[in-house]
């Protein structure tokens, strides 16, 4: 294999006292620098991790070219299959055949992706996580539903006073 991932996947965090503030320019550049290299570590092993299952693919792959050749050989040299047989066959073969299409497509769209494994997203800083993202997001999320609660019982007290009005109409 091309990479090993580093023992049990744990990080090792190293920790260096900084003769200045903890709020200070220095400080801040180290910690991101820190947590640079942390995501850097992370992204390779993600890396090893997928060139690991690429390579037990790629055996998958010729394993089953290899039977694909066999069972050719043996369709050719047979005049005939039974009809069962060669409808159960048929429905296995179209299963695996939209399988494999679509992890071709998948591995496909995500090479030909510009930056998909880099970081450098232009409007984002450099600083911002990947869980700092997340947070933002589940932040906003649960406003949206908060809002969304607040047009719900707007909406009630809206069509309660319709109807008090069409009642004082009727009247």
């Amino acid at each position: 294999m091309a990479c090993h991932p580093s023992g049990s996947g744990s990080y090792t965090v190293v920790i260096i006292p900084l003769r200045t503030s903890l709020y200070s320019l220095d400080a801040l550049r180290f910690y991101l620098w820190i947590k640079r290299l942390k995501d850097l570590e992370k992204e390779k092993d993600a890396l090893c991790s997928g060139l690991e299952i690429l390579e037990k693919s790629r055996l998958w792959y010729l394993q089953r070219l290899e039977e694909n050749r066999v069972k050719q050989s043996i369709v050719e040299a047979k005049s005939r299959i039974t009809s069962s047989q060669e409808g159960a066959a048929e429905a296995r073969s179209c299963l695996l055949r939209s399988r494999i299409q679509r992890v071709n497509g998948s591995l496909g769209s995500m090479m030909s992706e510009p930056n998909v494994t880099s970081s450098s997203i232009p409007s984002l800083p450099e600083g911002v996580a990947d869980s700092d993202l997340r947070w933002h997001n589940t932040v906003l999320t649960q406003e949206v539903c908060d809002k969304n609660r607040q047009i719900s019982m707007l909406e009630l007290e809206k069509d309660a006073l319709l109807e008090q009005l069409d009642e004082l109409q009727a009247h």
